[in-house]
């Protein structure tokens, strides 16, 4: 493959990361119409945004096996037309509920195969590129921009343009096709191959490294706070706040996503100078800040404050970051390197199950108020800081 036509190929392979993220939180400030303009009880918004996790993990799990041997091209823009398919069919939520709850299934499909297959496709068209490491740079900004345009537009559209719940899915079908017809000329970076045969040697290296006494006492405690803290910060806090915005609530909405988001990425260069092979600092670092924003919600919430949102989402989002770093750090060092994917995957798996922390909260807000909920995360929080802090300088791999 010629290296200039690989180097003008990046773009719109970048731009199909892009798409993925956007349709994947482009729900945040839809959720806040479902809720406020619709009136929505919160336990079946809270199922809903908790369905795409059940669409992305296996989108995950099959995305890369399936480019390795049909192409990453060709996997990538058929996960495009998924996602386009499915931000059309978020359109009819007015008519129907449950086609928010197919349509969340499969934006999970589409982003989780777009994610392990359009990654390595990047990095593999960015190869040419003078700066080392471009291609996960351009993988990482791509996606996590994609993340915090989606919800910043969305909320936009929803706020001042007519038909809230239907136009900002239709500009992402759009965006998604415009994307699809970009990618048909971007070169192939892997060749069709047969499937890649199990291999015990590398289960056996995986299964050493999950079963560490560091993973399981450091690296999986921190876990569940990744995506906790994102959740909580732009799922959860701002429908809680909704009449202090009156008006202006999925804009709201999509601004604390942004925030949240951009701090996230923002704060992830802070854990490699955190980071020391022969301590948990950043873990520990990571897992603070994530409990000090959950306090801060909880205060938000308890005086109706929309600006302690927004301070609660700075610090949640510093969190969220913080804490992914430093567990995918930990990992590097307790795996081989053959086993580092398969093992950060199972790691992955961990952090995801911070996603169903909205559903959570909404089914046990009728035993008790929210602040009180909050605050209980946070003491559950305070109780992994100490297991992690235990063991923080032992079992150094």
């Amino acid at each position: 493959m010629p290296a200039d036509r690989a180097a003008r190929g990046w773009l719109p392979a970048a731009a199909a990361l892009f798409a993925a993220g956007w349709g994947a939180n482009q729900f945040t400030p839809l959720a806040v119409v479902y809720r406020t303009q619709e009136h929505w009880p919160s336990v079946p918004v809270a199922a809903m945004f908790t369905t795409y996790l059940l669409g992305l993990l296996p989108g995950l799990l099959l995305g890369g096996p399936f480019a390795d041997r049909l192409g990453r091209r060709r996997v990538v823009r058929h996960a495009l037309v998924l996602s386009a398919a499915a931000s059309a069919l978020l359109a009819a939520a007015d008519m129907s509920q449950n086609a928010v709850y197919v349509s969340r299934l499969a934006t999970g499909v589409a982003a989780g195969v777009i994610l392990t297959a359009g990654t390595p496709w990047l990095e593999e068209l960015s190869s040419g590129a003078k700066r080392p490491g471009a291609g996960a740079r351009r993988a990482t900004y791509a996606t996590g921009g994609g993340f915090a345009a989606g919800a910043l537009t969305a909320g936009v559209l929803a706020e001042w343009l007519p038909q809230p719940m239907v136009l900002p899915c239709l500009v992402h079908s759009l965006l998604a096709l415009l994307v699809l017809g970009a990618t048909t000329t971007v070169p192939e970076t892997a060749r069709p191959s047969p499937v890649v045969p199990w291999e015990p040697r590398i289960a056996r290296l995986r299964r050493a490294a999950v079963t560490h006494r560091r993973f399981v006492r450091v690296v999986l405690p921190a876990s569940p706070a990744v995506f906790c803290a994102a959740t909580v910060a732009y799922v959860v806090l701002p429908s809680l706040v909704a009449d202090r915005v009156p008006g202006y609530a999925p804009v709201f909405s999509g601004l604390v996503t942004a925030l949240t988001l951009v701090v996230g990425m923002a704060v992830q260069p802070l854990a490699v100078r955190l980071d020391h092979a022969h301590s948990a600092r950043a873990t520990l670092v990571s897992m603070v800040t994530v409990i000090a924003g959950l306090l801060v919600g909880a205060c938000a919430v308890y005086g109706n404050s929309a600006g302690l949102v927004l301070a609660a989402a700075v610090l949640l989002g510093a969190g969220y970051g913080l804490t992914l770093a430093s567990g995918l750090m930990e990992i590097e060092r307790l795996a081989t390197p053959k086993a580092v994917p398969s093992t950060a995957f199972l790691h992955q798996g961990a952090t995801y199950s911070g996603f169903l922390t909205p559903l959570f909260l909404a089914v046990a807000a009728g035993a008790a108020p929210y602040p009180a909920l909050l605050a209980a995360l946070a003491a559950v929080g305070l109780l992994c800081l100490v297991i992690t802090a235990r063991f923080s300088r032992r079992s150094l791999p």
